[in-house]
């Protein structure tokens, strides 16, 4: 059967052009696609432009795949895999937990693969990339021979794609709980169950350099399952870590008693109101961490976003010792990375700090990026040390 032709504007033309994989519905001019179909797309002049993945409900119609033309078939995401694989062996060192596919960043748009020891998790987070979800696990099973593969497709963003929001077990049996070592340290797992199973993998190396970096008394805001907090703690006297989910600090807790980490206080507070209370009575640290969740998750919330990130970091660099050491993240997509310093450097004049930036660094390497797509780069971390 031949391959359903997709044709879009000349705006859409360029993009493709200029490395950029999303061609939205409003540079569709035609397609008579089913839903999740590979197309070829062609320009008005009938010039090939790519292959892509077609949504008939996203407003990302297509999501390109290449731009060589020809049938799409087991070879080529087998490929594409082995060559995700590739980098991991060359850039994770040190964790049994990485990111194995990293979607648009390895050339697979809407696939994420993470690894939790010899337990996968597959997310398909469009209509083409559901479309081939059995292959894929087939693929993954030869290659990796997993214990599992579960599918975490229980991300709000398949509703974009009129995709229902479901999580089970593709393959094997699955525990509902492991213990994986990352930097040396071990931490609870549950595959099947929690934001992101609680992991949150993107920061691993920022949490690794986060340790060589901490000392004396600290404090980490956002800490959720505690990733940051026993990191620290190996080279901290003491840390206060306090998030709002009472779930999230018990899990924190369990992870400090595996790894024996005794010199941390989990509390459940809201960090906005804890980094206010602290600032009136001039506490002091010498370490603080901030590693909220997205503020922003569109454009509507973007405004909102920026006051709430210039606040906690005002307090937090009021908080801090002369010397003392502030890393500061955000994970939203729609703040970029000139966005967020500026936030940071008026932040920093508010509170009459100066400081030095010792570190600008990002997701991990099994989270890579494309230069041509800024979508692709949505965490943002800083490590800032206060002079005065």
């Amino acid at each position: 059967m031949d391959t359903v032709k997709a044709i879009i504007s000349a705006r859409a033309v360029e993009r493709i052009k200029a490395g950029h994989l999303w061609i939205y519905s409003s540079d569709v001019l035609s397609c008579d696609a089913m839903p999740g179909a590979i197309v070829a797309v062609f320009d008005q002049r009938n010039r090939f432009a790519g292959m892509a993945f077609y949504s008939s409900e996203s407003v990302i119609a297509l999501r390109v795949l290449t731009g060589k033309e020809g049938e799409i078939g087991r070879p080529f995401w087998v490929g594409r895999l082995n060559q995700a694989q590739a980098l991991r062996q060359r850039v994770v060192a040190g964790t049994e937990m990485y990111r194995l596919v990293n979607a648009e960043g390895d050339g697979l748009p809407s696939i994420i693969v993470d690894c939790y020891g010899d337990v996968l998790t597959l997310q398909t987070l469009s209509q083409g990339a559901d479309r081939i979800k059995g292959l894929l696990v087939e693929a993954l099973i030869e290659m990796l021979r997993p214990r599992c593969v579960i599918e975490r497709n229980d991300a709000k963003v398949r509703e974009l794609e009129s995709l229902p929001l479901q999580v089970g077990v593709l393959h094997g049996s699955c525990p509902q709980e492991l213990v994986c070592q990352e930097n040396g340290l071990g931490f609870h797992v549950s595959p099947a169950e929690g934001q992101k199973t609680g992991a949150f993998l993107d920061q691993r190396e920022n949490r690794w350099w986060a340790r060589q970096l901490a000392f004396g008394q600290a404090l980490d805001c956002f800490c959720y399952a505690g990733g940051f907090s026993i990191h620290v703690a190996r080279s901290c006297t003491q840390v206060e870590a306090i998030d709002i989910s009472e779930e999230a600090i018990k899990s924190a807790k369990r992870n400090a008693e595996l790894n024996e980490v005794r010199n941390v206080d989990f509390e459940v507070d809201n960090a906005f109101d804890r980094l206010r209370l602290y600032d009136n009575l001039k506490r002091r640290f010498d370490t603080i961490v901030l590693d909220p969740p997205a503020f922003a998750k569109s454009r509507s919330q973007l405004a909102g976003a920026l006051r709430g990130y210039k606040e906690i970091n005002l307090r937090a660099l009021r908080l801090l010792n002369p010397g003392g050491l502030l890393v500061t993240s955000t994970c939203s997509q729609q703040v970029d990375e000139p966005t967020f310093l500026n936030v940071i450097t008026e932040a920093a004049a508010d509170a009459r700090r100066r400081v030095q930036v010792l570190q600008k660094r990002t997701q991990a390497q099994d989270h890579p990026f494309l230069l041509s797509m800024p979508e692709t780069l949505y965490l943002k971390c800083l490590f800032l040390r206060v002079i005065d």
